[in-house]
């Protein structure tokens, strides 16, 4: 334990050199050293490639997933950076590029127009956090190489005898497993990435050769990111309204391309990229793009006169069911922080607002069949979110803080204050039953549901808050739903979703998580969703009891126990079947239990893989079924 000191001097002031900052903090840079932050790195190189590529000096770029899963190596057909000594410093520009911060050629605007790194932070980065990387130069006829360890330089820069044809830069490097917890990447967010760049950047080549799986791909799209709209809509599975979609393909000083659909979903679906960069939080570009097509829609219906009597249009009518892509160049983008998720420039809303205002309202103009195929998909929505917001407005009037409104299947905790108070929802009255035993009453409450919630992946609002499981929910929670949504008035700290250990358990959190993604993402955003882990075995060897949450924690314990003393184990049928005081040593109690904090690392890779395995078509879950059969080491039927 740190002790307390009253001195405080200059002694005490640390400055960090060179590289120094980006390993002590790594997240300032990559956002954490999870997986995302673990892949950041490979975006980040990956980058720089496209950079040279939009700015016209590359077609081709190739990465390379070696067969340790470790190492990643990107190259490219550019200019290569350059190695001639700097000026101020006597190093090789490369030498400067890759150990030193906010070092670069994007400062000044001269050698790139438009171009996704402008801090001169992202290569040097990847170095400090590497463990190996190599990096290998091509110019005016000749080839380069140097070699770094942690952001250090393991020797000069050496030119390789001969002459080389072409120019580009290769980068060679493994992540440090001292910063990271796991370095092995994933072959599919790769592929999903390189995927993506081919569709925003048409002109391009993008190689990907999966040394782990042995599989080479080639990525290229003429149609660009209307190429790109079909399989987002086809990830999906949501039914296209019309089957021409809108475009817009804006060139000036400031870049702007759209692609969008009007679909049968019940959602709305955007995925926008400033200079090639993902931006999951959205920002100026994506306010502008729903602006302006409210705009154009408002514009329309006021034209020819399509309101009906008796309804009011709003923006979320307008938007329920769009598909789009947006995808926006400009000189100097601002954005938040170094990994990039969000746009902060200004001008961009008006910018992006302005085109698609214009663009929309004249395409509408010259497409009526297709323009009524819209008008009527946003009266349907209006109907329909006027009798959900009556269906709501039931229920958040059972929301009031008094307790004697509150389901009658709860079983309240003591505490008046939310504090630690947790709300367990379990699989049915029998586990139910054991589960209010065994709690500690005064800061845990029990909603015991009754049998499979409903599917909330492709139901309506109205069909949701009409589902009396779903009802009793969100009255306990009393934060309301969907837009209504107040996480200040939640009752309780944490949600904990305990269900059986076995496959119809799983299914039923697995329900329940797609109830929440969709209707309350905002609680797993605050964290507050959790699901707990109970035993599905209990394993008793002489005179000592182990809890086991699956096969493979069992055969641990059996491994690891004694061949002399016998094992006796139990496979519990379910969470009912405990009796109240072993739920509450294993399941319930803080000191000993065990549980998952639900978390989104990747947006758009929860949204696709919620879409595949709850949405209507079968076919996505065959698929996810067959290409993991042969994991399946033994099945629960």
């Amino acid at each position: 334990m740190a002790t307390a000191t009253n001195s405080y001097s200059a002694a005490d002031i640390v400055a960090l050199e060179g590289l120094e900052p980006v390993r002590k903090r790594p997240g300032m840079y990559i956002g954490g050293v999870g997986s995302a932050g673990l892949h950041h790195l490979v975006w980040e190189i990956l980058d720089n490639s496209v950079d040279e590529a939009m700015n016209g000096h590359a077609s081709e770029i190739t990465v390379t997933l070696h067969k340790d899963g470790q190492t990643i190596t990107v190259s490219d057909n550019g200019r290569g950076i350059p190695v001639d000594k700097h000026a101020k410093t006597g190093k090789s520009a490369l030498e400067i590029v890759l150990t030193v911060l906010h070092a670069g050629g994007k400062f000044e605007g001269k050698n790139y127009k438009t171009s996704g790194g402008l801090h001169g932070v992202g290569a040097s980065a990847v170095n400090a956090l590497s463990k190996h990387l190599v990096a290998v130069i091509r110019r005016d006829g000749n080839q380069y190489k140097m070699e770094f360890s942690q952001g250090k330089p393991l020797g000069k820069l050496q030119k390789a005898k001969g002459t080389f044809r072409g120019s580009g830069t290769t980068i060679t490097f493994t992540p440090d497993p001292t910063i990271f917890p796991r370095t092995e990447f994933n072959p599919d967010t790769i592929r999903s990435r390189l995927e993506v760049t081919s569709f925003l950047h048409r002109a391009v080549k993008v190689n990907y050769s999966d040394e782990v799986n042995n599989k080479k791909e080639t990525f290229f799209h003429e149609n660009g990111i209307v190429d790109y709209l079909g399989k987002v809509i086809e990830e999906r599975h949501a039914r296209s309204i019309h089957e021409v979609p809108f475009t817009l393909h804006k060139n000036a000083d400031e870049r702007l391309e759209v692609a969008l659909k009007w679909t049968e979903s019940t959602d709305e679906h955007v995925r926008s990229y400033v200079n090639g960069i993902p931006t999951a939080s959205g920002g100026t570009h994506e306010n502008g793009f729903r602006s302006g097509m409210s705009k154009a829609i408002r514009n329309y219906f006021e034209t020819h006169s399509l309101i009906p009597r008796g309804i009011k249009i709003s923006h979320e009518d307008i938007r329920e069911g769009v598909v789009a892509i947006v995808s926006l160049f400009v000189p100097e983008p601002q954005f938040q922080g170094q990994t990039k998720d969000r746009l902060n420039n200004s001008e961009a809303q008006s910018i992006v607002d302005n085109a698609m205002r214009a663009a929309l309202e004249q395409w509408l103009n010259n497409n009526t069949s297709l323009a009524e195929s819209v008008v009527a998909r946003i009266i349907a929505s209006a109907r329909a979110r006027a009798a959900s917001r009556a269906a709501s407005e039931s229920v958040s009037r059972k929301t009031a803080t008094s307790r004697a409104m509150l389901p009658g299947k709860l079983s309240d905790c003591l505490s008046a204050g939310r504090g630690h108070s947790e709300l367990f929802i379990v699989e049915g009255d029998s586990a139910g039953g054991s589960a209010k035993q065994g709690r500690d009453r005064h800061y845990q409450a029990i909603l015991p549901l009754r049998g499979k919630v409903l599917n909330t992946e492709n139901a309506t609002l109205k069909k949701v808050l009409d589902n009396k499981e779903i009802q009793d929910m969100v009255t306990a929670l009393g934060c309301g739903i969907g837009k209504d949504l107040n996480v200040a008035r939640i009752r309780y700290e944490r949600v904990i979703l305990l269900a059986d250990a076995d496959s119809d358990g799983h299914h039923i959190t697995t329900l329940l998580l797609t109830f929440f993604y969709r209707h309350m993402p905002a609680l797993i955003a605050d964290g507050r969703v959790f699901i707990a882990v109970p035993p599905l075995y209990r394993v008793d060897i002489g005179k000592e009891t182990f809890w086991a949450a699956d096969e493979a924690a069992r055969d641990q314990i059996l491994a690891n126990s004694s061949k002399r003393d016998k094992a006796e184990i139990t496979r519990f049928k379910g969470l009912g079947e405990m009796m109240p005081k072993t739920l509450w040593d294993t399941t319930l109690n803080p000191a000993t239990r065990r549980l998952l904090k639900v978390e989104i690392d990747d947006q758009l890779e929860t949204d696709r893989v919620v879409a595949d395995l709850m949405g209507r078509d079968a076919s996505a879950r065959f698929r996810f079924i067959m290409d993991r059969a042969e994991e399946a080491e033994e099945l629960d039927v």
